[in-house]
C-alpha cells in the first residue's frame, strides 16, 4: 500500500509555481501551458508526475533552477508564516488585555453591587427595627386601648415587615457572601432537631396555603459537622419555597437518611410546580426568577437558592437538584456525620 504513496518533494509544498516561474521569466505562458499539459498526459498514465519534472523533460529549465526557484517560494512562504504567527501573538496579546480589563471591570462592578447592596440593606434595618417596636407597643395596647379592627391592621402590618425583615436579611447576607465575607462556625449539630423547628416554624404558612409539612427521620441518625444558624436557614429557604409553589393539597417532606457510616443526606421533597429540566440551572443564579410572572405570582427576590447553594458548598458539601414539570422537585445534599 505505501508503494502507492508519492515521494515527498519540495515542489510538492509549493502551490501554484508555475505561475511564480512565470512571473520570474523563466518560461512564458505557453510554455507553462505545454508543461502542464503534458504532466496531465503522464498523470492520466498513471504516473506521480510533477510540473517540475515536466519542465526538466521539456528542457524548459534545469535541476538546479528548479530547485532554486522552490527553494526561493520556501523562504517566501515561510517568511509570510512568521510574520502572520507574529500578527496572530500580537492580536490574541490584545485580546487578552482586552478580556483581562473587562473581567476587572466585571469584578469591581460585582464589588460595588454588593457594597451597595449590603449598605442599603443595613440602613434599612435599623428603622425596620423601631416600626417593630412601635408595631408590637400598639398590638400589646401598651400605648393605649385599641378596638380588634384596629388589632387585625395591626397583625398584618407586623406579618409584612416581618417578611421585610427576612428579605434584608437575606441581601446582607448575599452581600457577604458576594465579598467572601460570610463566615461558618462549624461544630457538632443535632440535624434532626434543626429539621424539626424548621417544620415547625413553617407550618403556620403551610396551613395557611394547604399544604401538609412532613418530617422523616429516624431516631439513629447521628450528629453532623455543620454551622445550625446558616444549615436551619438553609432548610427553612427548601421549605419557604416547597410551600410557596406547591398547590393546595400537596406536601412537603423533609428526609434525612444516613448513607453509609460518614454522612447524612438531607433532602427536601415537594409535589409542586416543578422546574423545566432545561432551566433547572437557573434557579441558582442570584435576583433570578424563571419568568417575570413568578416574582408578581409568588414573590421573593430570586436570592435565596444562590445563598443556599453557596452556603452548602462552604460545608464542603454539593447540592443536587432534580425536578419534574408538574410533579414536583427534590433537593438534596449530604453532611459528614459526627460520632461519639
Amino acid at each position: 500500500m505505501s508503494q502507492n504513496i508519492p515521494k515527498l518533494t519540495p515542489e510538492m509544498l509549493i502551490p501554484r509555481m508555475g505561475e511564480y516561474i512565470v512571473q520570474k521569466g523563466l518560461i512564458t505562458e505557453d510554455q507553462l501551458q505545454k508543461a502542464l499539459a503534458y504532466q496531465q498526459e503522464r498523470i492520466d498514465k498513471g504516473d506521480h508526475y510533477l510540473l517540475g519534472q515536466a519542465l526538466i523533460d521539456l528542457n524548459m529549465l534545469d535541476s538546479d533552477m528548479l530547485n532554486q526557484v522552490v527553494t526561493e517560494q520556501i523562504i517566501q512562504l515561510r517568511t509570510a508564516l512568521q510574520s502572520s504567527n507574529y500578527n496572530l501573538e500580537q492580536r490574541v496579546k490584545e485580546r487578552t488585555a482586552e478580556l483581562n480589563s473587562a473581567l476587572q471591570r466585571l469584578s469591581e462592578l460585582n464589588q460595588m453591587k454588593a457594597n451597595f447592596v449590603s449598605n442599603i440593606s443595613h440602613e434599612l434595618r435599623t428603622p425596620l427595627t423601631h416600626v417593630k417596636g412601635y408595631l408590637e407597643l400598639l398590638i400589646t395596647e401598651s400605648l393605649g386601648n385599641i378596638s380588634e379592627e384596629q388589632r387585625h391592621a395591626l397583625r398584618v402590618t407586623q406579618r409584612a415587615t416581618t417578611k421585610l425583615e427576612s428579605i434584608i436579611e437575606d441581601l446582607i447576607m448575599f452581600s457577604l457572601a458576594s465579598r467572601g465575607e460570610m463566615s461558618m462556625k462549624l461544630d457538632k449539630v443535632d440535624i434532626r432537631r434543626v429539621v424539626t423547628l424548621a417544620a415547625k416554624s413553617a407550618s403556620t404558612k403551610a396551613e395557611e396555603r394547604g399544604v401538609q409539612v412532613l418530617v422523616s427521620a429516624l431516631d439513629t441518625i447521628p450528629a453532623v459537622q455543620a454551622d445550625s444558624e446558616k444549615i436551619g436557614w438553609v432548610i427553612n429557604q427548601f421549605l419557604d419555597n416547597g410551600i410557596k409553589f406547591t398547590p393546595s393539597g400537596g406536601s412537603v417532606v423533609i428526609s434525612l437518611k444516613e448513607e453509609g457510616h460518614n454522612l447524612v443526606l438531607v433532602s427536601v421533597t415537594d409535589t409542586g410546580i416543578g422546574i423545566p429540566s432545561n432551566r433547572l440551572k437557573e434557579i441558582f443564579e442570584p435576583f433570578h426568577q424563571l419568568d417575570g410572572s413568578s416574582t408578581r405570582h409568588y414573590g421573593g427576590t430570586g436570592l435565596g437558592l444562590s445563598l443556599v447553594r453557596q452556603i452548602v458548598e462552604a460545608h464542603g458539601s454539593l447540592l443536587d437538584a432534580q425536578s419534574v414539570e408538574g410533579k414536583g422537585t427534590t433537593f438534596k445534599f449530604p453532611l459528614l456525620a459526627v460520632r461519639d
